[in-house]
């Protein structure tokens, strides 16, 4: 088995997990994110998945049952299948919902890569705007038609709020990276992107846009976070595309977009005095099933719903476990 990846035959339905709070031995430090409850024991980050959910910002208020495993499951399963292109966080995953990797120092942009006109880069397209981070967009294109090559549209990560976009030259010149340091994230940002096309298209999916989190490591940039999951990533069906395309319909897709659809519906973009809107029961079992059908047509395997009695017991036995291992084999 390779690094990383974990068996769910192992595991046994499980209630959302909303937050964890250990206290992990030789823990210095703990920070919760939208979704990733995230624990630094040294030179270790032992990073939980949550069943949270955000969008435009703001973590909705019910969590997604299942939703941390299947980040965390494909996360690890796209980290290992790129460690040929570039070096990563990741050392361990000992649970469904965790993972432990080295500690990086973060770089604070986020490389948002787009092959296509979807999301965001569509909704500036149809306010007129031809312009994204810096780069042109070609005239005359429509929602979901692809770029004639992908573009990189960067934005600046925000620990709180909304994360900005940004032009390869303001990052330059404001000094947020240095020059040699982006070149080469920008390089790996395209390799992983050429990656994650062909595992996409390999599945009868296309991958159309997803963002990568980079680090540095002994002075060496590194893969961080999660890549290519439905959180950062959003993927269409190969099939009938050029079809619903021509049509001018609608593409059937995998990814969080839906989520934002249905929140925009109710009248919540996360902007100020915008009341969040209730989340029916119905909903939250849509967002659960898609997100499984989701791992499901990515990775190529079947997703196995855990079954324990207590989860965040389970998810400390597992990490405490995983952190004597590596103790021993590393001398960490």
């Amino acid at each position: 088995m390779a690094t990383g990846e974990i068996s769910m035959s192992t595991f046994a339905p499980m209630t959302a997990i909303h937050e964890t709070n250990f206290r992990l031995p030789g823990q210095t430090a703990f920070y919760r994110g939208k979704v990733r409850d995230v624990y630094t024991l040294g030179n270790l980050l032992v990073m939980v998945a949550s069943d949270r959910i955000s969008a435009f910002d703001h973590i909705l208020p019910r969590p997604i049952p299942y939703k941390g495993a299947v980040l965390n499951q494909i996360a690890a399963h796209f980290l290992n299948a790129t460690r040929d292109i570039c070096p990563n966080w990741l050392v361990a995953m000992p649970d469904p919902n965790v993972a432990i990797g080295h500690r990086c120092e973060p770089v604070r942009v986020e490389m948002v890569i787009r092959g296509y006109l979807a999301g965001h880069a569509a909704r500036t397209y149809a306010a007129g705007l031809r312009e994204l981070c810096g780069v042109r967009l070609p005239d005359g294109l429509r929602e979901n038609d692809p770029f004639p090559e992908p573009i990189i549209t960067p934005t600046t990560k925000a620990d709180e709020g909304h994360d900005e976009d940004i032009s390869r030259e303001e990052i330059l010149k404001r000094g947020l990276v240095k020059k040699e340091d982006y070149e080469q994230m920008e390089a790996y940002t395209r390799a992983l992107f050429r990656r994650g096309t062909e595992m996409a298209a390999a599945q009868g999916l296309i991958l159309v846009d997803t963002k990568y989190e980079f680090g540095k490591k002994d002075s060496h940039i590194v893969l961080m976070d999660e890549i290519h999951t439905p959180d950062s990533s959003r993927y269409f069906y190969a099939d009938g595309y050029a079809e619903r395309q021509a049509k001018g319909e609608k593409q059937r897709q995998l990814s969080k977009e839906f989520v934002r659809e249905w929140l925009i519906a109710q009248g919540f973009q996360g902007k100020e005095g915008q009341p969040m809107p209730f989340m029916p029961e119905t909903f939250v079992q849509e967002i659960t099933d898609r997100y499984i059908e989701l791992f499901e047509k990515v990775t190529g395997r079947q997703f196995e719903k855990d079954t324990s009695d207590d989860v965040p017991a389970r998810i400390e036995r597992n990490i405490l476990k995983a952190l004597e291992q590596i103790r021993l084999a590393h001398e960490i």
